[in-house]
């Protein structure tokens, strides 16, 4: 019995030095993996702070060689050509190493991932970049509206704080050029202040696309359609990712609600401390998703891993499940993580509008349901006046509507010498005016080659104005003195003092019109 005994007693004292040893060294094993999970994070951490410092270099580099070759161009019409010609020293796209296990092919060249960059100004560090890729289309082109959308209502700060990368994923260099030169005709201002980007990939970029596997029931031709969309999308992501600190997602077949700057940034501020994914201001496919651009790289590296499974926005889902879903739990717990990393801003800010897909012969009806209705107008409280005017109004819209903000002025194609004539009840002192021809949804209706003249109250004044004593105007007829002409579609400024009080103002078109003229906004300030 006491031999039984101590032979326990041996017994347990091994179990308590075995299970000692063993705790002690499972305590090791875990410190040690804690002590290289931080070792990782430090060198990750300082990996990314020496990739920004890289791109700040190389920022200065490019910003020095645009000077050299900016002294060394000579004047005249603007040129559009590819900018990589020159060697830009920020022509690759910094892709994740693991980028070339998916896409092979990028080895065999060296400019497999340059960007052929058409306008470009180097702008970076803004708080919004919106990416709009663009493809040859069989029928009607959607972009130049998509742009003038976007950019209808933008102020001056806001414009400063933005970058439109417009990418054209075609490798036909005519094709890309004569997108580029289309952009630069109707947004020439935004061109040269480094607002609007126009790129396209390397011919090099796309891989062979013509042996494809077929699924989910999709034609040949679909599945190579949305396989390359997936490519063009990552494209464009690693090309902005260094731009600015949000990046969200547009397509070229787009409207947007106006306001829709000043509503974005409102809501992130709102969020910025929470954890999301990305946040969606449309609910229609890939259009209006907003990422963080420090979140692309592992973003994109996702979607080149099974770029040629599923389209673009199964793909972003399926991130979202491997993000957080449990497979062990419902799906309704699955949901309800989803929806915690996409937050969904309502209503909508952006509409698809066009009709023809980029895919030949496929019509698409897409409307987003929770777009609700645009703002059209946009009314103010202007002194008293009669109105007259040589243009005809169509329907409903007419002058007296815009002009007490209860529409807008919407004329038949204007020619030279029509006008609009505002004539005060009583002399004003007018201090600013703003007038804003389209609108969001009738952008291209404006006035074009239009001045706007004031009639000052004091006849001396007048003569001043007409022997050009006065540095703010130059002389007109009647008694009119210009003082500003519509650029953009827009024309606004402030009434130099030295013109005293008014009698009227008006606008007048000095040439015939392709287009209807739509008046959305009027602004007289008293």
């Amino acid at each position: 019995m006491r031999r039984h005994y101590d032979k326990c007693l041996v017994l347990f004292l091994i179990a308590v030095c075995m299970l000692a040893f063993s705790s002690w060294n499972i305590t090791k094993q875990e410190k040690g993996q804690e002590v290289l999970i931080e070792m990782y994070e430090r060198l990750m951490r300082a990996e990314r702070r020496g990739e920004a410092l890289t791109y700040k270099l190389l920022q200065v580099l490019e910003h020095l060689q645009n000077l050299n070759t900016s002294m060394n161009s000579s004047g005249g019409s603007p040129h559009i050509c590819m900018q990589t010609k020159r060697r830009s020293v920020l022509h690759f796209l910094s892709p994740q190493p693991s980028v070339f296990l998916y896409l092979p092919h990028l080895k065999e060249q060296e400019d497999s991932l340059k960007p052929n960059i058409y306008l470009s100004q180097g702008r970076s560090e803004v708080s919004l970049v919106l990416g709009i890729p663009t493809v040859q289309r069989q029928k009607e082109s959607y972009l130049v509206n998509t742009v003038n959308s976007l950019l209808y209502d933008l102020t001056p700060e806001q414009k400063s704080d933005i970058i439109i990368i417009i990418f054209v994923a075609e490798t036909d260099s005519a094709f890309v050029r004569s997108v580029a030169e289309k952009i630069h005709k109707n947004f020439p201002d935004d061109v040269t202040s480094g607002l609007i980007e126009v790129i396209s990939p390397s011919p090099y970029y796309y891989p062979n696309l013509t042996n494809l596997k077929e699924t989910f029931g999709d034609s040949k031709e679909r599945v190579k359609w949305r396989t390359k969309q997936n490519l063009d999308y990552s494209f464009l992501m690693l090309y902005a990712q260094h731009k600015g600190t949000y990046y969200i997602q547009m397509e070229d077949d787009i409207v947007a609600k106006s306001g829709y700057s000043e509503s974005i940034k409102a809501y992130v501020q709102r969020v910025i401390g929470e954890q999301w994914l990305y946040l969606e201001f449309s609910q229609l496919g890939f259009i209006g998703k907003l990422f963080r651009a420090s979140d692309l790289p592992t973003i994109v590296e996702f979607f080149l891993m099974f770029h040629k499974d599923k389209p673009i926005d199964w793909l972003l889902d399926h991130f979202l499940w491997v993000k957080v879903c449990n497979p062990e739990k419902d799906g309704k717990h699955c949901s309800d993580e989803k929806a915690r990393l996409k937050r969904t801003f309502k209503p909508s800010l952006f509409q698809h509008v066009g009709l023809h897909s980029s895919l030949p012969g496929k019509i698409q009806k897409l409307k987003d349901k929770d777009f609700g209705k645009q703002v059209l107008y946009k009314a103010h409280s202007n002194p008293a006046a009669l109105l007259k005017s040589s243009l005809i109004h169509y329907q409903k819209y007419s002058l007296d509507s815009a002009y007490m903000g209860k529409g807008f002025f919407w004329a038949l194609t204007p020619v030279r010498g029509d006008y609009i004539l505002i004539t005060f009840t009583k002399p004003q002192t007018v201090k600013s005016y703003l007038f804003r021809s389209g609108n969001i949804e009738t952008n291209g209706d404006k006035f074009y080659n239009t001045t706007v003249e004031v009639l000052p109250s004091d006849v001396s004044v007048r003569q001043q104005v007409e022997n050009r004593l006065l540095p703010c105007c130059r002389p007109s007829t009647d008694g009119f003195a210009v003082i500003s002409s519509f650029v953009n579609g827009v024309a606004e400024g402030v009434i130099d003092t030295a013109l005293h009080e008014l009698d009227a103002m008006r606008l007048l078109v000095h040439s015939d019109s392709d287009v209807w003229v739509l008046l959305s906004e009027i602004y007289i300030k008293v």
